[in-house]
């Protein structure tokens, strides 16, 4: 077994942990064709933003999806280089297409996401509806 798909199959089972904390879905790939990007979830009192890790991916190239509660994004990254012109000595680096789905809770206003891709990193934010942002209660001392 090569370094990348013991390092892929890890990978999809770290995913497999996180999925199950935050409701997200990984699509079933081919070991050695394809990759699972990165992804940190921040949450603020506004909204959530999910930012994936997908360097060497053209824009073109990503998708983002908001269909019955559920984002999905998807991509494909393409190999560098043909086997027939060179061979690699170590390949580490994660090629073809991928797949997450995180499911969104209702308090997220699915009409206002937005995606931003800049140096290899996609960001999609999601705004809470106006009515679940958390509101600040004066304390009178009496």
């Amino acid at each position: 077994m090569t370094y990348l798909v013991a390092h892929n199959r890890m990978a999809r089972e770290m995913d497999k942990v996180v999925n199950s904390m935050f409701g997200g879905k990984t699509a079933p790939c081919d070991e050695t064709e394809c990759f699972t990007p990165r992804v940190n979830i921040v949450e603020t009192a506004s909204d959530v933003s999910l930012t994936f890790e997908v360097p060497g991916l053209e824009k073109g190239n990503i998708k983002v999806t908001v269909t019955d509660g559920n984002l999905t994004v998807t991509g494909e990254r393409s190999s560098e280089f043909s086997s027939e012109v060179k061979k690699f000595v170590r390949n580490e680096f994660g090629y073809g297409k991928f797949s997450r789905s995180f499911t969104l809770p209702e308090h997220f206003d699915a009409d206002k996401v937005m995606a931003d891709y800049k140096n290899g990193l996609l960001v999609v934010t999601l705004p809470r509806k106006e009515e679940t942002k958390p509101k600040e209660i004066e304390v009178k001392v009496g």
